[in-house]
């Protein structure tokens, strides 16, 4: 029995604040627990690379998700280390610097990667172009995982009887990994949905588990291209959500040799991109 991964710390993506509740005519001072959002600067060798607003919580899991998954590093052991600044610079950055160096001999451009981390949205760049980088950095999949459609209904009820941060707050995103069976694997909660899956990958990388052939990736919310994009560079052959897919996503994915799994409601499921990975 694989041992579940999951958050250990849920208080430090939680805090209490108070409001006026009304019920009818009648107000109430009350308390509640709500999702926490702050930023997080990752700096690569000393050098700033980006800033991402997340939920606290598994921080180097999310600095080495995002260094894999947008193709800077292979892996975890293109990194010497990554960890907290223990010295900060204003009170404000205590708990939200992570530290990257990585191992010697290894280098990045690191104005070209900035500018890819902020191009996603410029003018100028058309779906195809987009695809044709992704599949540069991560070319297509060589996984022959077959799933049957009856795991997949279960899933969702899965992933969200694990997200507890969510039960409290009701305020946040999940990514869930399963593996062939339907079991759940891991599990990471955060308000960004990107953020989600890059601590799966993160944790994934750490772990020693990459690549992820033969698993099955599940998001709240939808598929857009960023999502699929991630899981491609995991080499995750299967992506569902119980909402859409991206026209992009889709299309990434009928290149990649990846299913993506939408509309995962009750006992329905639309699947798009290489539809053969999932069975009747």
């Amino acid at each position: 029995m694989q041992r579940l991964a999951q958050a250990h710390d849920e208080d430090e993506g939680v805090r209490s604040v108070c409001l006026t509740r009304f019920d009818g005519g009648r107000a109430v001072s009350a308390a509640d627990e709500v999702v926490c959002e702050e930023p997080l600067e990752i700096r690569l060798d000393g050098a700033a690379l980006a800033v991402v607003m997340r939920t606290p919580g598994h921080d180097e899991e999310l600095a080495t998700g995002l260094l894999v998954s947008e193709g800077i590093v292979a892996g975890a052991g293109d990194l010497v280390s990554v960890r907290h600044c223990t010295v900060a610079e204003r009170a404000e950055a205590d708990g939200n610097v992570i530290l990257a160096r990585l191992r010697p001999g290894l280098a990045v451009d690191l104005a070209a990667v900035r500018r890819n981390l902020y191009a996603s949205s410029s003018c100028g760049v058309c779906g195809k172009e987009t695809i044709e980088k992704a599949l540069a950095a991560a070319p297509p999949l060589d996984d022959d995982a077959v799933f049957p459609a009856e795991m997949f209904y279960a899933l969702p009820a899965r992933l969200r009887a694990a997200q507890n941060v969510f039960a409290r707050t009701g305020g946040l995103h999940a990514a869930g990994l399963f593996d062939a069976a339907g079991g759940l694997v891991a599990v990471r909660e955060d308000i960004g949905r990107h953020n989600a899956v890059d601590k799966i990958v993160g944790w994934a990388a750490r772990s020693g588990r990459l690549p992820l052939t033969g698993h099955v990736l599940v998001v709240s919310g939808r598929i857009s291209y960023e999502i699929a994009q991630k899981a491609l560079a995991a080499r995750l052959p299967v992506v569902a959500a119980v909402s859409a897919p991206s026209s992009l996503a889709i299309e990434l994915a009928e290149n990649a040799g990846m299913a993506l799994v939408g509309f995962l409601r009750e006992r329905r499921l639309n699947v798009y991109g290489d539809r053969r990975r999932v069975v009747g």
